[in-house]
């Protein structure tokens, strides 16, 4: 499996057997799995997308928006729990408008499923944490 490393944006071949070992990555020797959600930018984001094989789970927030802060611990404690089976990306919409406009982005929080840089589902608004998981659980 192809990961992305949050930290330099190396690609990492991690066997899936080894997934649960904290996998390092070969470039910065960092842990590949941050155990919570990572802040991506455009060329961040558009590289895991295109390029890992892991499951991105993309929260498209703004620091003005009241839902995107509600909602910011459920997607935390989600990628606490989940780190190992999905990619867990924070997206500025403030800082990456060009993205934004981009992906279609026009209400806030919009989260977003993608594999093999294809979109596979995205919904807007806060959820609790139960129904976030219930919503996720198909592409796990």
């Amino acid at each position: 499996m192809i990961i992305m490393c949050p930290h330099c944006s190396g690609l990492n071949r991690v066997p899936e057997n080894k997934m649960g070992a904290e996998p390092h990555c070969g470039m910065c020797r960092q842990l590949v799995f941050t155990g919570g959600p990572v802040s991506f930018n455009r060329a961040q984001f558009i590289r895991a997308r295109d390029k890992s094989d892991q499951l991105l789970v993309v929260d498209f927030w703004a620091d003005w928006c009241g839902p995107c802060r509600s909602f910011a611990p459920t997607f935390k404690r989600a990628a606490e729990v989940l780190d190992q089976q999905a990619r867990f990306v924070k997206v500025d919409t403030q800082a990456e408008e060009t993205l934004a406009r981009e992906l279609n982005i026009r209400s806030l929080p919009t989260i977003a499923v993608y594999r093999h840089g294809k979109e596979l589902n995205r919904l807007a608004g806060a959820l609790d944490l139960a129904q976030f998981t219930k919503w996720l659980a198909p592409y796990l």
